[in-house]
């Protein structure tokens, strides 16, 4: 069993993988503390479990499970970061499995030329900013990964040799032309 030990600054979280052997213990529990909300919802978007945010705040993991019954900001935060970014992830694959149309802003050079009074030839450039719409085609690898997750037993890439035509059955495709036979009747 391998347990993540976490150390956080206040610009900076770490994780790392250790045996519980190595894991310090502490003999008083760890009272929560408002700030591990934060912290929680930070670790839980580097994929977090229960066990490991027990880890990193020094406590059991039923102390944990308790915290979250306790204390609402708590487990929102855990929400917040486990299932919140799971959703905007899997809406953001779903978009890129799809042809699109986007409005992007462009910059173009318009070019401006008139005779002024004396019958000179004057050209002034600008640049404006127009709006584009642009076509974003579907990804490839999202729509694979996409399907293959969804309806593995369909999509999955290796191929099912179950369907094999049994030994046995003759196959018959009914009267028709032999070429080799008219060149006999030829010769």
């Amino acid at each position: 069993m391998r347990l993540i030990i976490c150390q956080y600054s206040a610009n900076h979280t770490t994780m790392k993988a250790v045996t519980p052997a190595s894991v310090p213990r502490k003999t008083k529990n760890t009272l929560y503390k408002p700030e591990y909300s934060d912290k929680a919802q930070k670790l839980c978007l580097l994929g977090a479990t229960d066990a490991t945010l027990a880890a990193c705040f020094g406590v059991s993991r039923d102390t944990v499970l308790n915290w979250k019954k306790q204390y609402p900001e708590f487990k929102d935060a855990l929400v917040r970061g486990k299932k919140t970014a799971d959703i905007e992830v899997a809406a953001s694959l779903y978009q890129a499995t799809l042809d699109r149309i986007i409005t992007v802003k462009q910059a173009i050079k318009c070019k401006e030329v008139y005779y002024d009074e004396n019958g000179k030839r004057v050209e002034k450039e600008r640049v404006e900013i127009v709006e584009v719409e642009k076509h974003i085609p579907a990804d490839f690898r999202s729509q694979q990964f996409w399907l293959r997750n969804r309806n593995p037993k369909q999509w999955n890439e290796k191929c099912d040799d179950t369907y094999d035509t049994p030994r046995g059955v003759t196959l018959n495709l009914g009267e028709g032309h032999n070429p080799l036979q008219d060149d006999e009747a030829t010769a």
